[in-house]
């Protein structure tokens, strides 16, 4: 496996950093982009894994740093620093950060692009993917093969039943600082996934907010109309051990593949495995490249 360092500029122009992993003979023609969630980064062994797998069977694998990575970090934009990471992230922000990706991949020659998501990730994949067909970005959309979302999170409620079963002063915090229009103000929400994070940023996720949160899997008669959407390949993926999901893997697995109409789905859970599919990640590898094998 050849690893490749790519530094880019997104479609607003702000600078990421990837790995770019390929066979060694280097004859690929599909690609799968690995987006990844809250606090994480381009450098972790899962990456590493499903790389692997993936490169020895002439698919590579580009896993990049989008503005959220790591829990609070600088970013050059415009030739200017500015703070980004998890803390103060905007999730809109991931359509720039994704299209500059696909864009990048095409512009390499790869004729199949796969758009691979984890936990926010996922939720940015979802959110990316119905903004190309809002903006009706045919050109874009028909570069991508299939979609991939793991431990994708129903965010506004997890978060919510988080903090008022645990700290409601950080919602009485948030607000206060947010009628002072102090919106890059950090609080400290270690009930939830977010140990230190924006105040605006917070509310984002707090509140109901239908442009990020579309996966209510507790909510009745949900229709799950963005994820519906979806209309290539669509593979879905839990853990079923410290999951951030509000009911049981094989429950959850059971509503999808009933509220799903995706006719090319792929949804199950991996047992054994964690939200962070840590000690299972050959398992979900050898998932990923099957699903891969079984749309070409």
């Amino acid at each position: 496996m050849r690893i490749e360092k790519i530094y880019f500029n997104t479609e607003d122009n702000a600078e990421l950093f990837g790995l770019l992993h390929t066979s060694e003979n280097q004859t690929d023609k599909e690609v799968v982009i690995a987006i990844h969630g809250m606090g994480s980064n381009c450098f972790k062994q899962r990456d590493d894994i499903i790389a692997q797998k993936l490169t020895s069977n002439n698919i590579s694998y580009f896993s990049f740093n989008n503005r959220g990575f790591g829990l609070v970090n600088k970013i050059i934009k415009n030739g200017s620093g500015i703070l980004q990471g998890t803390a103060f992230e905007d999730v809109k922000d991931s359509y720039y950060d994704i299209v500059s990706a696909i864009k990048l991949m095409a512009s390499k020659g790869y004729e199949k692009i796969h758009l691979q998501g984890h936990s926010l990730g996922s939720t940015k994949s979802v959110y990316v993917y119905n903004k190309l067909l809002q903006n009706n970005e045919t050109k874009i959309l028909n570069k991508i093969s299939s979609v991939i979302l793991l431990s994708l999170v129903d965010l506004t409620s997890v978060m919510q039943f988080l903090v008022k079963n645990s700290d409601e002063d950080v919602i009485k915090i948030a607000k206060e600082k947010e009628a002072e229009k102090q919106l890059n103000y950090i609080i400290d929400c270690k009930a939830s996934f977010l140990p230190l994070v924006s105040v605006q940023t917070f509310l984002t996720y707090y509140r109901d907010n239908k442009e990020i949160d579309f996966a209510k899997y507790q909510e009745k008669n949900y229709k799950f109309e963005k994820l519906n959407n979806i209309k290539v390949p669509l593979f879905m993926r839990w853990g079923n051990v410290n999951e951030i999901i509000n009911l049981p893997a094989n429950e959850l697995v059971n509503l999808m593949n009933e509220k799903i109409l995706n006719n090319k789905k792929d949804i199950n859970f991996i047992d054994g495995a964690t939200h962070n599919y840590r000690g299972k990640e050959e398992t979900l590898a050898e998932e990923i490249l099957k699903f891969i094998q079984n749309i070409n």
